[in-house]
């Protein structure tokens, strides 16, 4: 079943205050390097509304209008842009196609704004947009303030929009929640791929072709985000993107890795060895992280607390540490003085949706949320032993691991939404030696 995206136009009216009028603009095109353009990502809180895929394009929701409630400004029908850029649904296109009780072009921005905002009271727009138009916002209504002596009425608020359509976009429909099964099946099939092509001289980015590969071949035309391909050391630098390093035989491989399908991500986390068979050491640290990651989704329910899954992994990895000698003394000294937090520095998980670290508050007022059905987050422990660390036995340097999958909260606890990708050591093995 298709997004209804006018029903999300009609939830989010009916949050706001009477008389208000609500803005948002699109993503901007970014350039690469000279005349070369990045592919174009709509803004998320956009397209949540709107379903429109363009840039150069804004649009105008007034909930207490008589007529034309939903507006969009787009860029004209222009048959000779179009030749070299691609199609453009233009103004008859914005309302046939997607909705729009009326449609402008792009250009009239300046001309027809101050008239859509004379006399309402308020005005909401995304504070929180990487495409800013507060410069616009206050142009306009001073436009509308000065035309003050022929009746116009300019808006006396400016507010934010982000906190009513963040929590909208943090509660999932069936609809979303399908997509992101979708998403997770696709990043679930590239993991088995690496899983079956990674071989001792491969370089990391060799094995990346792999995840880009599966994810196109599966539907999805881009990345979530940029792929972590990290083998032996680099597996324990939690953002490496460089993907250049070869790949060496006893040596594990770390692939945080996912697709974006239909504007909704994946984020999924595998480490397996290189060879295709884990050594003791690796096996030992990688049983302490699956533990803690059982563990940890065994905490996501309804009326759980948000760092509830959190602070189990901590009590989990830190117990594990200790027993593998890589800590000293006893887990419940070592958890209050954060000593794991040399192995072990991020949190387990976070909200996950169009974005790959999602829209939401983690905190009501000063308070960890409560986690609700339709709530989809990401659980992800980890051990990361730097060469670099001193103090500790060389076997275990080197070693980096963590293990990830995308969960949904239902209503009687969750559901993880790539159960097919690998994470037993047996599974793993198998299928790599099969």
């Amino acid at each position: 079943m298709p997004i209804d995206f006018s029903s999300r136009r009609k939830i989010l009216s009916d949050q706001v205050l009477d008389d208000s009028v609500i803005v948002l603009a699109s993503a901007s095109l970014k350039t690469r390097n000279s005349d070369a353009d990045y592919p174009y990502r709509q803004d998320s809180s956009f397209y949540y509304l709107s379903g429109f895929n363009e840039p150069d394009s804004l649009i105008v929701i007034r909930p207490s209008a008589k007529d034309n409630k939903y507006i969009i400004f787009c860029r004209d029908r222009d048959p000779l842009r179009e030749q070299w850029d691609g199609f453009r649904a233009g103004q008859e296109g914005a309302m046939q196609l997607h909705g729009a009780d009326a449609a402008y072009s792009y250009s009239k921005l300046g001309e027809l704004m101050p008239t859509l905002l004379d006399g309402a009271k308020n005005v909401y727009y995304s504070m929180s947009s990487p495409n800013g138009i507060e410069e616009s916002l206050s142009k306009w209504i001073g436009n509308v303030r000065a035309n003050a002596r022929a009746g116009s009425v300019a808006p006396q608020s400016l507010l934010s929009v982000d906190a009513l359509l963040h929590e909208m976009r943090l509660r999932k429909s069936s609809q979303e929640v399908d997509l992101m099964k979708t998403a997770g099946k696709i990043t679930t099939d590239a993991h088995i791929r690496a899983m079956e092509s990674v071989k001792p001289g491969m370089y990391e980015y060799q094995l990346e072709a792999e995840y880009l590969h599966t994810f196109m071949k599966g539907g999805a035309r881009n990345p979530a985000y940029n792929s972590i391909v990290g083998g032996g050391n680099n597996a324990c630098i939690l953002h490496y993107v460089e993907n250049n390093s070869q790949l060496n035989d006893g040596d594990l491989v770390l692939i945080d890795a996912g697709c974006e399908f239909e504007h909704y991500a994946s984020d999924v986390t595998r480490t397996f060895p290189v060879n295709g068979k884990f050594t003791a050491e690796q096996k030992a640290v990688y049983e302490v992280v699956l533990e803690a990651h059982r563990e940890s989704m065994a905490e996501v329910r309804p009326g759980n607390q948000w760092d509830k899954p959190h602070q189990r992994s901590v009590e989990v990895i830190t117990e594990g540490l200790v027993s593998l000698g890589l800590l000293e003394g006893n887990a419940k000294d070592a958890i209050a003085k954060a000593d794991y937090s040399k192995f072990y520095m991020h949190r387990v998980g976070h909200w996950l949706g169009m974005d790959v670290h999602d829209v939401g508050d983690y905190k009501i007022d000063g308070q960890w949320r409560d986690l609700e059905p339709g709530m989809v987050l990401t659980i992800e422990p980890g051990i990361y032993i730097l060469d670099s660390i001193e103090g500790i036995d060389d076997r275990w340097k080197g070693i980096g691991i963590r293990i990830e999958d995308d969960v949904l909260v239902t209503d009687s606890g969750f559901e993880i939404l790539t159960p097919e990708a690998p994470r037993e050591i047996e599974d793993i093995e198998h299928l790599m030696n099969s």
